[in-house]
This record gives C-alpha cells, sequence and structure tokens, in this order.
C-alpha cells in the first residue's frame, strides 16, 4: 500500500481513539465525582479541590477497563467514517486489498494496547493507591467498588489473634480503623482491640488510640499497644497485595516473591498474561469493527448490524473477564485464561473478514 495513504488511515484512528478517551474520560470523571461527593462529602477533611483530585487520581485504573471498548468504537467510527466519504471505495478501486487499508488500523490498535500496559497500568495503579490514602486520612471506609480486607490470623507463643480493618495501606504494611480479637487457649475471645490504625513495625503491630475491652471489664483507652507477631513485611505485602494494583512491570518480581512465600500465585500470572495479551484483544476488537464497518456504506446496511459489532465485542469482553476469573481461582492455567478468549477472537475476525471480502 502506498505510504501516505497508510499514514493518513493511520492518522485517522489515531485521532478518533483520542476523541473517544477524552469523551470516556469526561464521562467516567463525572459519574466518579458524583459517586465520591455523595459517599465523603460529609467528612472534615474533603474540599471540592481534594474531591477533584482524588477522582483524578482514581480515573486510570477506571479506564484501564474501558480500553477494549475504545479500541472497538474508534475502529468502527473510523471505517464507517472513511466509508461515507467513499475513501475506501477509491482505495478498492486502486487495487488495494482490506489486508493492506486495515494494517494501519491494526498497528494503531497495537501500539494503542503496548501504550496502554506500558503507561496507563502503572500510573492506574500509582494513581489508585494514592487515592486510596487520601480517603483514608480522611477517615473513609473502603469504597464499594474495592475488594473488602482480608482478616488476618496470627498465633504467636499462646496468642492467637484474628486482625481486621476497613482500609490497607502501604501494601497492607499499615492498617485503618482496625479490630484485633484474641482468643484463649480454648477458642473463647478474651479480649478484643479497637485501634485508630495498626503499623507493622519489626516482630510486633503499633496500634494507635486503642479501645481494649475484655469480658465482664470497663473498656480501656492507650494511646499505644503492641501486638506481637511473627509476621514480615514481605509476608503481609504478597498477601493483601491486588494483583489490578501492581505495575505491569513489577508483576514479574512480585510473582517470584509470592512463590518464595508459598502464596498461589494464579491471580499475578493470570494479571501478567492478561496485559501482554492486551494489544491482541485490542487488535481483536479491531477485526471485529471491521467486520461490521467495511460494507455499511455501499451496501446501505442496516444499524442493526453495527449494533451486532457492538454486541459481539461486549460478547468478547465478558468472556475474557470470565475466563480470567477461572484462571484466577485456580480452575483455568492462567496462560490458557488470558490468551485463549484472544486467539479465538482474532481466528473468527480473519475467518470472517476473509469470508466477506475473498468468498
Amino acid at each position: 500500500m502506498i505510504p501516505t495513504l497508510g499514514l493518513y488511515f493511520f492518522r485517522r484512528y489515531i485521532v478518533t481513539t483520542i476523541w473517544f478517551l477524552l469523551g470516556i474520560f469526561s464521562l467516567i470523571f463525572i459519574i466518579d465525582f458524583s459517586e465520591l461527593s455523595n459517599r465523603i462529602g460529609s467528612l472534615p477533611g474533603y474540599t471540592l479541590t481534594s474531591g477533584l483530585l482524588v477522582t483524578a487520581l482514581r480515573i486510570p485504573m477506571i479506564l484501564m477497563q474501558t480500553v477494549p471498548f475504545v479500541a472497538l468504537f474508534a475502529g468502527m467510527a473510523a471505517l464507517i467514517s472513511l466509508n461515507r466519504r467513499y475513501e475506501l471505495v477509491v482505495t478498492r478501486a486502486a487495487g488495494i486489498s482490506v489486508w493492506q487499508f486495515l494494517r494501519p488500523f491494526v498497528v494503531g490498535a497495537f501500539l494503542f494496547g503496548v501504550l496502554a500496559v506500558l503507561i496507563i497500568s502503572p500510573i492506574a495503579a500509582w494513581g489508585s493507591k494514592k487515592a486510596q490514602e487520601v480517603e483514608a486520612s480522611w477517615g473513609a471506609t473502603v469504597s464499594r467498588t474495592e475488594n473488602a480486607v482480608p482478616w488476618i490470623r496470627q498465633i504467636y507463643g499462646d496468642d492467637q489473634a484474628i486482625i481486621g480493618a476497613k482500609a490497607l495501606l502501604d501494601d497492607g504494611t499499615r492498617l485503618l480503623n482496625v479490630t484485633v480479637i484474641h482468643f484463649d487457649t480454648d477458642g473463647r475471645i478474651a479480649l478484643r482491640q479497637d485501634a485508630e490504625s495498626a503499623t507493622l513495625e519489626d516482630g510486633y503491630w503499633l496500634l494507635n488510640n486503642v479501645n481494649e475491652t475484655r469480658i465482664g471489664e470497663l473498656p480501656v483507652r492507650l494511646k499505644e499497644a503492641q501486638l506481637r507477631t511473627n509476621l514480615k513485611r514481605e509476608f503481609v505485602q504478597e498477601s493483601l497485595e491486588k494483583p489490578e494494583s501492581i505495575p505491569f512491570l513489577s508483576l514479574g518480581r512480585k510473582i517470584e516473591a509470592a512463590k518464595s512465600f508459598g502464596f498461589p500465585t494464579n491471580a499475578m500470572e493470570t494479571q501478567f498474561h492478561s496485559m501482554l495479551s492486551l494489544p491482541l484483544l485490542l487488535v481483536a476488537m479491531t477485526l471485529i469493527a471491521a467486520c461490521v464497518s467495511l460494507k455499511f456504506s455501499r451496501f446501505n446496511q442496516s444499524r442493526a448490524v453495527i449494533l451486532g459489532g457492538i454486541l459481539s465485542g461486549f460478547m468478547l469482553y465478558v468472556v475474557t473477564v470470565l475466563v480470567k476469573a477461572f484462571g484466577s481461582s485456580g480452575v483455568v492455567p492462567p496462560f490458557v485464561a488470558a490468551w485463549l478468549p484472544v486467539v479465538v477472537a482474532m481466528s473468527l475476525g480473519a475467518t470472517i473478514l476473509l469470508h466477506q471480502e475473498d468468498g
């Protein structure tokens, strides 16, 4: 294909993708800011400026979930626009096949996926942690969209305790709104400690502003208290950190560290392979967009065809998320869970295009 024409198609795809990104960013920003204001707007540390800042920090993590749809809609919009202006008709008349003029769109989708993995994903992981820190400093509990903080069970000598919190910071080494329940040797509750925060130090948890309650006794208020533990910082970090909050370039190291502690790494490995397969997933979305967009103008196809493309992309996304959940739980090998939907979607898209264009 003529390099100038390929560059023109590539530029059209990039511009369309940027416009869709800006539109989705604005829509998510408005919705998330409204939800955030309703949830924590009454807290003493909340201000309009800080609320806007927290929303901006949270947006990249949400935006990462919409990247496949951006690729689908951008591909459909760019191809339909070119078709309605008869630019693709002229391109076909010049003897350029569909596989040649689709190359700039495929390359653009692949590069978009690479940028999402290498740039948006690390920013999303960093922004999510910072936003949670700011919310926690205001006294907010874990957002409804966040996973619940797991309870930690520890045994130190004769003391058995379960530690729970409403929020965790610093990869789980600092807990907020902490509840510690101690059990005696018979398995009965012996002591309950409610603390404003807990920090994992070398050999103990440092509890701040503690309220201790024993059965049959009045509560005791303490400024600080120590809870002896044999938990290591690295152990807690690996056990509590969510795969989605880990930057892509750090996933390999985290997987090796988790294996060294004997933790299951299915979720992290699935996330790692999902990030690796994301550029090809966007390529598959582009092929789906091409299947329903290339002949729209010439054959006066109904809007149902375009709706079918959107539904097909949505079904691919749902299947990808579903199989990813199977991989994270260990039902399906992580490699298969991440790559199988992508390979199947690319094969189906290429097959449909071959049938439409080459008979």
